[in-house]
Formats: C-alpha cells, structure tokens, sequence
C-alpha cells in the first residue's frame, strides 16, 4: 500500500490544480483594436493632423520670407559686379547686402528653432492624448474586471520581445473586445450634442437696443 501513496499524492495534487484551474477566469481584449476603432483616437489624430498642417503652413510662409530675402541679397551682391556702379554706390550696397545677409542669418535660426520647438510639442501633444485614451480603455476594461470578477486577462495584440504575439491562442469565448468597444463608444453622440448646448450659456444675450429720446 505504501508504495502506492506517491501516485496517490500525485493525483490529488493533479485534481486540486485542475480543480484551482477551473476557478480562474480569464479574458483576452484586442488592445489595439480597441485602440483604432475607439472615436476619441479618430478625433485625436484629427487634432494632430490639423495642427501638424498648421505648422507647415507658418513653416512654408517663413521659408518664402527667407528665400525671398535670399532672393534679394542676391540681386544686391549681382549689382555690386557691375563695372559702371561707381565705388560710393558699391559700398552702398555691400552694407545693404551685409545687413540682408545678417537678417536671413537670424532668420534661418528662428525658422530651425521653430521646426524644432514646434515638433517637440506636436509629439508631446501626442504622447498626452494617446496616454489619455489609453487611461480611458484601462478603465473600462477595470470595471468589467470587477464586474465579472476576472483573473488574468490578456492582450492578444502584444507582440514579445521575439516579434511573436504573447498570447499564441485563445478561445474566442474569452475575449471581449468588442464590449470594451461598445463602451467607449456609447458617448459619441452625446459628448457632439452637448457642445452646442454648451456654448449657448446665458450670458450670450443679443445686444440691448438703446431707447430712443
């Protein structure tokens, strides 16, 4: 009988890890379509392309300033080579074209710090509305966890640091992406609704008419 009791041992521990398996609840969300088919991430990239054209457009209108000035410092330093312009007219335009070189030195500095300045926002103001999202899904996503009482949940479009997705399979049964979807998305309308009714405060009343004598 003793040397059946290891097996024995070995059986029970089998059961109760099965039995402890079956307890766990698990659930898988696709974050990143989440991610893409959430509203606020649509309106988001909208924000950033809309200011992103903005800051090309000041780019491009500072550039045609530069290259118009380029353009002018050019013409001054051409008339300078002309033979017949006396030495007193020359010396005019060498400090003409010294003082238009001069600007477009200050000008091509600024137009650099302004690409630079203005990439660095434009990637913060990024970061800050994709964390914000992100907040948002997590949220949704903790208060199924607590409501269905869930133990692990997964997500299925996390790739290792092999390239290779975490989670190699699920039953489809586990996953509930499109709840989370449907979650984030009940507000749309509303959150579009509210804005006019909003701006419609009390203190925007038509203009009193003054009396007549």
């Amino acid at each position: 009988m003793k040397k059946y009791l290891p097996i024995f041992a070995a059986v029970l521990a089998i059961g109760a890890a099965s039995a402890s398996a079956q307890t766990l609840k698990i659930g898988t969300v696709d974050m990143k379509k989440v991610f893409e088919n959430y509203y606020k991430t649509k309106d988001a990239e909208s924000h950033i392309n809309e200011a992103r054209t903005a800051a090309k457009k000041e780019l491009d209108d500072r550039m045609d300033v530069y290259n118009k000035g380029a353009a002018e410092a050019k013409k001054i330093n051409d008339e300078i080579e002309k033979p017949e312009l006396s030495k007193e007219a020359k010396e005019k335009k060498a400090k003409d074209r010294d003082e238009k070189v001069a600007e477009l030195s200050t000008m091509q500095r600024e137009i650099n710090d302004f690409r630079t300045t203005r990439e660095k926002q434009l990637q913060e103001q990024s970061v800050r509305m994709r964390g914000g999202i992100v907040d948002e899904i997590n949220k949704v996503i903790a208060d199924r966890v607590k409501a269905e009482n869930y133990n692990l949940v997964f997500d299925k479009s996390g790739p290792s640091l092999n390239g290779v997705p975490v989670l190699l399979y699920s039953k489809e049964e586990y996953e509930f992406t499109a709840d989370v979807i449907t979650a984030l998305n009940k507000n749309k309308g509303k959150e579009e609704a509210a804005a006019p009714e909003k701006a419609a405060t009390p203190d925007a009343k038509p203009p009193v008419k003054p009396k007549r004598p």
